[in-house]
C-alpha cells in the first residue's frame, strides 16, 4: 500500500473515531438530525409563541391562508409525533402542532397545574391569541381529552373535532388501564430498554430506533420522569381521569372518533362509549396499527381527516 493510501485510511479512521466519540458524548445530535429531516419532508418550521403565561414551541406547515387544522399531542408525546401526518396534510391546509405547555420544548413552570382541564384552558387562550378560526381540532390520547373539553366549552374554536385514540372516558379494562389504576406508570422510561418496551406497547409494528437515537430519547424521557408521574397521577387516577365523559352530550358539532383496532393503551371500547353519548359522531377503526395511528398509518389518517373535513 502506498504511503498516500495509508495516510488517507489513517485520516478516515480518525474521522470515524471522532464521529463515534461525538455520538457517545452527544447522542441527541442524531435525534435532532432525524427531526430536522422530518421537518424538511413536511416543509414545517418551528415557531415560538407566547400565550397563557407560557412560551410555546409550535410546528407550522402549509399555506397561511389555507383552512387551519390544529394537532394536539398526547401524554409523553410531542409536536414531532405529528410530522408524518403533517407531511400528508400540508397540501391545502395550514397545520399547527404545538408542544403543550410543560412538555418538551414548551415552557414548564414549577408548581403549575398541567392536568387536562388547565391545558384545555391554555389551548383556548393560545387559539384566541392566534386569532384564526380553526377548521378542525385533532387530539390524540391525552390531547383528545384536552380537545374534547375545549370543544364542549368553546364550539366556535372547534367546529369539527377529531378524537384519536382519546382518553377521557371509562373504557373496558385492559392491562394498561389496570396498571395505571394500581399506581404504576406503564410509560415510565429510565433506560433504553424501558423506551423499547414502551414502543412495543404503543405500536403494533414498532419503528426501528437505533443507537444513539434511542439513548438520547431515553435520556430526555428520564429527565422528565417526575413531571410525567405528576401528570399521570392527575389525569389517570385523579378527579380528571374521566372529565370528558359527562360533557360528551354537550358537544353538538361533528366529531370523528378515529382508533386502531389493536390499541393496547386506550381500548377501542372507548370509541363506542363516546359514539353513544355524542349527538353527531362517526367512528372509524383502522387495522394494522396500535395506539399511534398518526405515526403508524399517517396516510390512512390523512384520508380520514380529509373526508371528514369534506363532508
Amino acid at each position: 500500500m502506498s504511503p498516500a493510501r495509508r495516510r488517507a485510511l489513517g485520516a478516515l479512521a480518525v474521522v470515524l473515531v471522532l464521529g463515534l466519540a461525538l455520538l457517545a458524548w452527544r447522542p441527541g445530535v442524531v435525534l435532532e438530525a432525524e427531526f430536522a429531516r422530518q421537518r424538511l419532508a413536511a416543509s414545517a418550521q418551528v415557531q415560538a409563541v407566547q400565550a397563557a403565561g407560557h412560551r410555546w414551541s409550535v410546528l407550522a406547515a402549509g399555506p397561511e391562508a389555507a383552512p387551519l387544522v390544529v394537532l394536539v399531542h398526547g401524554f409523553t408525546g410531542s409536536k414531532e409525533n405529528w410530522l408524518p401526518l403533517m407531511a400528508e396534510l400540508r397540501h391545502g391546509h395550514r397545520v399547527l402542532a404545538p408542544d403543550l405547555p410543560g412538555w418538551n420544548a414548551s415552557q414548564r413552570i414549577d408548581g403549575e397545574d398541567y392536568g387536562v382541564v388547565a391545558q384545555s384552558m391554555r389551548l383556548e387562550a393560545w387559539l384566541d391569541a392566534d386569532g384564526r378560526q380553526p377548521a378542525m381540532l385533532v387530539g390524540h390520547s391525552m390531547g383528545g381529552h384536552i380537545v374534547g373539553l375545549l370543544a364542549a366549552r368553546r364550539p366556535d374554536l372547534a367546529p369539527r373535532v377529531v378524537l384519536m385514540s382519546s382518553a377521557g372516558v371509562e373504557f373496558q379494562a385492559n392491562e394498561f388501564g389496570r396498571a395505571v389504576l394500581d399506581g404504576d406508570n406503564p410509560f415510565a422510561v429510565h433506560s433504553r430498554a424501558d423506551l423499547h418496551r414502551q414502543l412495543e406497547l404503543v405500536f403494533e409494528d414498532p419503528p426501528f430506533l437505533p443507537w444513539p437515537a434511542d439513548r438520547a430519547l431515553a435520556q430526555r424521557r428520564a429527565a422528565a420522569a417526575d413531571f410525567e408521574s405528576e401528570v399521570l397521577e392527575r389525569i389517570g387516577r385523579g378527579a380528571e381521569a374521566y372529565a370528558l365523559q359527562p360533557l360528551l352530550p354537550s358537544i353538538r358539532q361533528p366529531v370523528l372518533l378515529l382508533w386502531c383496532r389493536n390499541d393496547r393503551v386506550i381500548d377501542v371500547s372507548a370509541a363506542d362509549i363516546m359514539a353513544e353519548a355524542l349527538p353527531d359522531a362517526r367512528k372509524r377503526v383502522l387495522e394494522g396499527c396500535g395506539h399511534m395511528p398518526l405515526m403508524e398509518s399517517p396516510d390512512a389518517v390523512a384520508r380520514a381527516l380529509r373526508a371528514f373535513l369534506g363532508e
